[in-house]
């Protein structure tokens, strides 16, 4: 495994992880009164772009980082 491979899943993992917390608490409380609806929305549409790039191009950090987030996130845009 190349050092930029490692370099990509160590910040997929970073990015990835940061979604938990909020999600965690969200699905937990049934409170999304601090988060912003448009953003979400725009995150979610963002992170399938994303995702839909990775595929393109085969990264496979991009795949996973962006396919995980994705469900995280629309988790909390559910709620």
């Amino acid at each position: 495994m190349s050092a930029t491979t490692i370099l990509g899943l160590l910040a997929a993992c970073g990015t990835t992880v940061s979604f938990l917390p909020q999600a965690i608490t969200t699905i937990y409380t049934k409170n999304t009164s601090g988060i912003s609806l448009a953003m979400y929305v725009l995150f979610v549409i963002g992170t399938l772009l994303w995702l839909i790039d990775g595929l393109m191009i085969g990264s496979m950090p991009v795949i996973m980082a962006n396919a995980i987030t994705l469900v995280v996130a629309s988790v909390i845009l559910v709620f």
